[in-house]
């Protein structure tokens, strides 16, 4: 078993240097750090649980509270959930998974009884109930996500706003004038989640300066939630000739059903999603798409919260510049009959 005096010796340390960088009790150059912390990895040397969290006063394990809700796509949640884990295990700590709808129960559960050093904070709403308590709590925590006000949070998430006018532009630039807009569950609506929202506001706000008309639809997803859903927009919109697809489970829906219809895709109607580039790459056309870089997402979650452990980082809001991958379901608007 690799020892303490090892890693100080392999670091060039002394090894009270290496318990100061374990325990975090005393400031260390970023330089001394970094070398440390490689000595670690390159050794694999785990420290005695018990014995740190008594030197330090803390658990090592990080709260990520992650509502596991039948209106959300869960594998890119639970894709976040494994970057977390596997970013944090580089950094020493365990991940404590709450995955109730409990709310700002949880938070309190966690502050008060000193079960985790820290908080990670998914499925962000817009004026989300659990961060009264995140702020005055006085442990550090990191949104993966966006209210509404951000004033003493730390927030790191996709540029949704961004992403909502990347797609339009796209849209735009091959002609298209009429975009319809397949939404999230109803519900993700009503709770103003705020990754919806944000793509919304986003998509809307570029459509108005580029002059094309947007009708916007929640769906439920599954086939026959999106042919009613395909049916009214068609009955609102014959014109339509671009959609933006922001809802994983309708995405192979939709498809079937513009086939049925005898509308190809690209040559009558183009089709843009914002999902993660494995729904995108498998669905039966390609999918031009924003990919959800949820992998990204929970390292960068990570490492500032556990800055923030370490007395190195502030508040601060890390927004993720959206990417618009190209593929086969997207091409020039058709002429008008």
């Amino acid at each position: 078993m690799v020892t303490l005096a090892e890693v100080a010796q392999h670091a060039g340390v002394s090894a009270s240097t290496v318990s100061y960088v374990l325990s975090g009790k005393r400031s260390i150059s970023v330089t001394t750090r970094q070398r440390v912390e490689q000595s670690i990895r390159e050794l694999g040397y785990h420290p005695n649980a018990g014995a740190r969290a008594l030197a330090s006063s803390r658990s090592n394990i990080l709260a990520l509270m992650v509502p596991l809700r039948t209106d959300m796509y869960v594998p890119v949640m639970m894709e976040i959930a494994i970057a977390v884990t596997t970013t944090a295990r580089t950094h020493g700590y365990d991940v404590l998974l709450l995955t109730g709808e409990e709310g700002p129960d949880a938070v309190r559960r966690v502050t008060r009884s000193g079960l985790a050093d820290a908080m990670i904070v998914m499925d962000v709403e817009l004026e989300d109930e659990r961060l009264p308590l995140l702020r005055g709590s006085g442990r550090p925590s990191v949104l993966i996500g966006l209210p509404a006000d951000t004033t003493g949070l730390t927030c790191v998430d996709l540029d949704f706003t961004a992403t909502g006018a990347l797609c339009v532009e796209h849209l735009a630039s091959l002609g298209h004038r009429d975009i319809a807009v397949i939404g999230e569950a109803p519900a993700v609506y009503e709770r103003h989640t705020g990754f919806a929202e944000r793509t919304l506001d986003g998509l809307r706000a570029r459509a108005r300066e580029l002059g094309l008309r947007v009708l916007h639809r929640p769906c439920e997803g599954g086939y026959d939630a999106m042919a009613a859903t395909l049916a009214r927009i068609f009955d609102e919109r014959p014109a339509t000739t671009g959609f933006v697809v922001q809802n994983e489970s309708a995405v192979e829906p939709l498809l079937a059903l513009l086939r049925q219809q005898g509308r190809a895709v690209p040559e009558d109607v183009s089709v843009v999603a914002v999902c993660p580039d494995q729904v995108a790459v498998q669905a039966s056309v390609r999918l031009t798409s924003v990919a959800i870089p949820a992998q990204e997402m929970g390292r960068h979650a990570v490492e500032r919260l556990v800055a923030k452990l370490d007395g190195r980082g502030g508040d601060e809001v890390v927004l993720l510049a959206p990417e618009l991958t190209v593929r086969a379901s997207t091409g020039p608007a058709p002429a008008a009959s």
